[in-house]
């Protein structure tokens, strides 16, 4: 979202290997359900942020005022202890709705800034909520941790799995708290499936899959290129992106169809589905994935594909992802969904209910059906607000939120290189194939960097 990067590398950042990193059993620990709430910064971390604020307070800045933002801060807002500062944006029309949001609900006016820095730099500001377009998500975050702050960042991390490994590192190295925004993670309804498909009763779990097929989704035409609207920064949006003429397709929502900011629905909702899947199966690192799709029925100036599939293979099941726009009759009935195949039955998962069917020739399981009601971003703030004062990790800490991303993207770097890949887990590496490894990173436009990324593309 912004100008150049006056951020200095901190000492000692130089690379580390992911071996010294990260400890071989910690994401084996975070994958566990529940697991997140136990793992505590060290005494520095703590003593850091001991008393956030007076009067109890934790002062919030926002950077990304867009729907998406708004409708995250509305929730921190219901929280008495929220104190929202200052809120930030390259668009002008967005900071006046952000403004009239905090002034509506808490009789006061934020402060405003155009340039994330700004906001960061304050010693006023205790946490930040980064709800930008993905390819903003990385900076912010790194210069918040450096500066102090915890963060609350939307997902997927970052456009590539080498931003959201310097997401991690800069987490780790600065000892924040760091919270992913993928709100199923903190749901109860989730967490009582995923522990009956950890339970052992669906038999041997061979096959998961992911579908979202979205009739919300379609054309979204053609139009030329043409200058920013009035009140925009255009190259302070544009950021490490590379240089190119407005178009408003590119801009705002739209801008998750376009690589040079995001990956499309293979991330947008991938990382939620996907999320859920590794978090029932406990599994770490797929060896190989193989997609394939492509724009087959849109007409527009999008980029990202409208139909996609993705096929990963785990060292004991296979994970088959897959996506269409335009149409609503996904499997099983359902637009969109998960579910976990067993030897003695499956379970079909949604944000409504879950289903369990059993193997008809089996008699272990009773089929049923449970109902389910709950807005999980209430819980999922509570619990980053909870992990602030407390210093544990939040239920999507980036341990988390950085390798279902990098699940996710693996998917888009198979299907935009025409062919399966082979992944190192251990090195987050593509193995034997330099085209596609450099897509597990980017190149900024100067003079941008990001501190902590370990190689540029």
């Amino acid at each position: 979202m912004h100008s150049s990067s006056k951020a200095p590398r901190p000492a000692g950042s130089s690379p580390l290997s992911r071996r010294a990193f990260l400890g071989k059993t910690a994401l084996a620990a975070s994958l566990a359900p529940g697991a997140g709430g136990g793992l505590l910064l060290s005494q520095a971390g703590r003593a850091r942020a001991a008393s956030p604020g007076p009067n109890n307070q934790i002062r919030l800045a926002v950077v990304g005022c867009g729907g998406r933002g708004r409708d995250v801060l509305g929730v921190f807002l219901q929280h008495p202890e929220i104190v929202c500062a200052a809120v930030c944006d390259v668009d002008d029309a967005m900071l006046a709705k952000a403004v009239a949001q905090v002034e509506q609900n808490r009789g006061k006016r934020p402060d405003t800034a155009k340039d994330f820095r700004r906001v960061l730099d304050r010693k006023d500001v205790d946490a930040v909520l980064i709800a930008t377009p993905d390819h903003w998500h990385a900076l912010p975050t790194v210069y918040a941790c450096q500066n102090g702050k915890d963060v609350y960042v939307e997902k997927p991390l970052a456009t590539t799995i080498d931003e959201g490994r310097a997401m991690l590192e800069a987490a780790k190295r600065h000892e924040r708290v760091v919270q992913m925004g993928t709100q199923w993670r903190s749901g109860q309804h989730w967490k009582e499936a995923i522990d009956f498909v950890r339970s052992g009763k669906l038999g041997k779990i061979s096959l998961a899959r992911a579908w979202s097929y979205h009739d919300w989704l379609g054309d979204i035409g053609n139009p030329p290129d043409s200058q920013p609207p009035a009140g925009v920064d255009y190259d302070l949006w544009l950021g490490p992106a590379p240089k190119r003429a407005f178009n408003p397709n590119r801009f705002h929502f739209n801008f998750r169809w376009f690589w040079d900011y995001a990956g499309g629905l293979m991330t947008d909702w991938g990382v939620h589905q996907i999320n859920i899947i590794l978090w029932a199966m406990g599994v770490s690192h797929p060896k190989s994935v193989s997609a394939s799709g492509g724009k087959y029925v849109l007409n527009d100036n999008s980029e990202t594909p409208d139909t996609q599939v993705a096929v990963y293979e785990f060292p004991t099941f296979t994970m088959i992802w897959e996506h269409k726009v335009g149409t609503s009759v996904g499997l099983n009935g359902r637009p969109w969904g998960i579910s976990f195949t067993g030897t003695e039955g499956t379970l079909i998962l949604t944000n409504k209910e879950w289903e369990l069917i059993s193997e008809p020739k089996k008699k272990g399981l009773e089929s049923r059906k449970v109902p389910f009601s709950e807005d999980e971003r209430l819980p999922h703030v509570r619990n980053f607000l909870d992990c602030v004062r407390s210093r544990q990790q939040p239920n999507e800490n980036l341990e988390l939120g950085h390798h279902v991303s990098a699940v996710a993207h693996l998917g888009n770097i198979s299907l935009r290189c025409g062919r399966k890949i082979q992944w190192d887990g251990e090195h987050e590496r593509i193995l034997n194939d330099p085209d596609a490894d450099r897509l597990v990173s980017v190149a900024y436009r100067k003079p941008w960097s990001l501190p902590f990324m370990r190689r540029m593309a």
